[in-house]
């Protein structure tokens, strides 16, 4: 009779305990005596069961409660493969920029400056200030605010000849970061199964970007000095492309900046093929030996959409960004983007224009230029003289990375988890070709924290790619 009451308890509180939060408390041994109408001893009996089943943990003095952790059945999802069907494009994992390390690993793989290369003090205060302002309630404009579009515009205006027309503040949207206008403006002057020309290598984040918008990217071959513009011509010729990607300034991965005659040809030959040119000017505030040169300022009959971020330069966290496109293009977008995002937030805008226009934003950029220098020269000579199997065939003039050229048949991902297991992050450059890579690769950022451990960790990665030439697998 017990052993059946307490099995009745049991079964009674297992319903309640499915309905119930997990560190619910159940009824006290007085209570359920007094509800079940039975002896303390027959409870205590159905809470060992409950116990056993892992549905239950007791608490001396405190009482019975439902275990935080369950144990449960593993749920089935194999319903979603048929609601699914195939995925339309291509999955990918986590890029390796975007991976958190420990403190103490030396992180040659981040895509972002390492905060002693941004303007702190200048960031805090300003998003206390506009904290305290309407931007912090109100709704900014789809396009964004007027002040901070006004900013985008006259800084492409200064670097604009006298013969071409200037941008003016109504061809500026502002964005949630880069990546979303890229995504936006694929989806919109693109479209599923258009093809899209894209220099190789090239920033991972463009070729996924265009990857889900269901484009077809046809590589076009890069250097030091820029894209083959035979390659690229031919590409418009033989695809019908409407729409070039590429970084004329301080490109990631490679660091290549255009020079002014390929900047012409590249400008004529988007032009003779009625086409876009995306031109994604990520590293516009990481000048170094060089500035930057748009090529949005040579033109105004809207082949350009210019892409301008702030979301490196000033913070991580304030991710604003601006696209400058002129006709039919910049409605495309913004009504593309409108769908996405609706605006971006009032508070992140005003706390970046608050930044860039302060008076201590100029001066905070000509020490970064040094500060960068340093940091490049430093990660060239720790390569130099530990990890000269890491050749740097081209030394970039800004930006934050070094592309290096690996001895033929080095396996690059076996190469990054030995120097993971070693403390030292690498980005494999395999992420960076829209197609199949045309070399062993790898990526190192100089703008990460912890400088001082750079000779450290070029030191771990020469001797990672001393054992593969010693194993014999290695062309040296």
């Amino acid at each position: 009779m017990n052993n059946d009451s307490s099995s009745r308890i049991a079964a009674a509180l297992s319903d309640w305990i499915s309905g119930a939060a997990p560190g619910s408390r159940l009824p006290s041994t007085r209570a359920l005596v007094a509800e079940h109408k039975v002896s303390p001893v027959t409870v205590q009996k159905a809470l060992q069961l409950l116990t056993a089943r892992g549905l239950v943990e007791s608490r001396p003095g405190s009482g019975t409660f439902v275990r935080s952790v369950r144990t449960a059945r593993p749920a089935d999802y194999g319903w979603q493969t048929a609601a699914l069907r195939s995925p339309k494009a291509p999955r990918h994992g986590l890029p390796t920029t975007l991976r958190d390390t420990a403190n103490a690993t030396i992180a040659f793989h981040s895509g972002y400056p390492d905060s002693e290369l941004l303007p702190v003090r200048a960031v805090r205060a300003a998003l206390a200030r506009a904290s305290r302002s309407d931007a912090a309630l109100a709704r900014p404009p789809a396009a964004g605010l007027p002040e901070l579009r006004s900013w985008f515009a006259q800084e492409l205006r200064a670097a604009t000849p006298a013969s071409i027309t200037p941008p003016t503040p109504s061809d500026v949207l502002v964005l949630p970061g880069s990546q979303s206008g890229l995504s936006a403006i694929f989806r919109a002057l693109a479209g599923s199964g258009q093809p899209v020309l894209m220099e190789s290598p090239t920033y991972w984040g463009a070729i996924l970007a265009a990857t889900q918008a269901g484009a077809t990217i046809i590589p076009v071959p890069t250097g030091a000095d820029g894209p083959d513009t035979e390659a690229l011509a031919r590409a418009f010729e033989e695809t019908g492309a409407r729409l070039f990607y590429a970084q004329p300034n301080y490109a990631n991965p490679t660091g290549a900046q255009w020079d002014a005659e390929c900047r012409e040809r590249v400008l004529e030959i988007v032009r003779a093929h009625g086409a876009f040119l995306v031109e994604d000017d990520w590293a516009h505030d990481f000048g170094i030996n060089t500035s930057p040169a748009p090529v949005a300022a040579q033109d105004d009959s809207g082949h350009v959409v210019y892409l301008r971020s702030l979301t490196k330069s000033v913070s991580p966290s304030i991710r604003v960004a601006a696209v400058i496109a002129r006709g039919p293009a910049r409605e495309r977008i913004l009504a593309d983007q409108g769908a996405e995002s609706m605006y971006v937030s009032g508070l992140l805008q005003a706390a970046a224009l608050d930044v860039v226009t302060q008076p201590a934003w100029q001066t905070h950029l000509r020490g970064l230029r040094h500060q960068l220098q340093s940091r490049r020269d430093l990660l060239l000579s720790s390569l130099r003289q530990h990890a000269p199997y890491a050749h740097i065939d081209h030394v970039p003039k800004g930006g934050l990375n070094l592309w290096a050229r690996l001895p033929d048949g080095t396996d690059v991902e076996q190469l990054a988890r030995d120097c993971e297991a070693n403390g030292v992050v690498i980005a494999a450059g395999n992420e960076w070709f829209p197609a199949e890579p045309v070399g062993p690769f790898i990526r190192l950022n100089y703008a990460g924290p912890n400088p001082s451990a750079f000779p450290e960790g070029a030191r771990i990665l020469g001797g990672m790619l001393e054992d593969q030439v010693r194993e014999g697998a290695v062309t040296a």
